[in-house]
């Protein structure tokens, strides 16, 4: 029998609303999401989808996807446990771009797939040099817009191929979602990337979705991670190296359950 916090354990089939708002009028977009997705990676290109997507919302054609007033819960958790934050509120879309100018620097931070950017300002509010990027341009145009005052540097990157210069670069990088919203053909380069981004003494932290079963042949998107899949964020790379698994652990969110995992990656 698996535990209670494994993939094959009795966990609810995860909610895809991820703080979906709307008015009813517009079409879901996570049911959007499904046509194109499975469309765009039918076609060789499986990240062409998210900016058709963006731009349909823009239109008013679909509900905004993965729109959302807070920074997601489970990285503010994370913050607040591992001291990086401290118990105060958690900033909201209306304060999030005000520049800290008093806060301490802690280093240069990258959010992968950042989207609107409410987890990119949060980091940013940690004190991090903080950049954003997302392979949707419409995502990071919206994203500069919401946060006219912003310092986070905001750009347009595809994580499977990112440019050189950010390899081994970032002091913590947060990947939130993105490795799930593509087919596991390309799940192996994503998380490499993913990881080849954290710095010698750098941070990484990890959050996915939890599936109702461990069957690696379930539809998507969004394709949901198994604890092993998780675990490869620490897999040698050609050279030898690899991070250090500080934690793995099944966290509720207020959408289900989820993965957090924090990785580092030795001086």
């Amino acid at each position: 029998m698996p535990e209670a916090d494994e993939p094959g354990a009795t966990t609810p089939p995860p909610d895809r609303r991820e703080w979906t708002v709307g008015d009813g009028v517009a079409k879901r977009w996570q049911d959007e999401a499904d046509v194109l997705a499975n469309r765009s990676i039918a076609a060789g290109d499986p990240t062409g989808w998210f900016d058709v997507l963006y731009r349909s919302a823009g239109t008013g054609a679909v509900e905004m996807p993965w729109d959302r007033d807070e920074p997601n819960p489970v990285l503010v958790d994370w913050a607040r446990s591992s001291g990086a934050v401290s118990s105060r509120s958690t900033p909201s879309r209306a304060t999030s771009d005000q520049a800290d100018t008093s806060r301490a620097d802690t280093g240069r931070a990258i959010v992968v797939g950042g989207g609107l950017g409410m987890d990119a300002e949060f980091v940013s509010g940690l004190g991090y040099d903080t950049t954003a990027f997302d392979v949707a341009p419409t995502a990071v145009a919206t994203a500069r817009a919401r946060h006219p005052r912003s310092t986070v540097d905001y750009v347009v990157a595809n994580l499977l191929d990112p440019p050189a210069e950010w390899a081994r670069a970032f002091d913590l990088v947060v990947e939130i979602y993105t490795v799930q919203a593509m087919p596991r053909s390309v799940r192996t380069i994503a998380t490499a990337n993913v990881a080849n981004l954290v710095a010698p003494g750098g941070t990484l932290v990890v959050v996915q979705g939890i599936p109702p079963t461990d069957d690696i042949n379930a539809h998507g998107p969004p394709w949901l991670l198994i604890r092993r899949e998780v675990e490869a964020f620490a897999a040698p790379t050609a050279d030898g190296e690899s991070l250090e698994t500080v934690d793995i652990q099944a966290v509720d969110a207020p959408t289900g359950r989820r993965w957090r995992a924090e990785f580092h990656r030795p001086r």
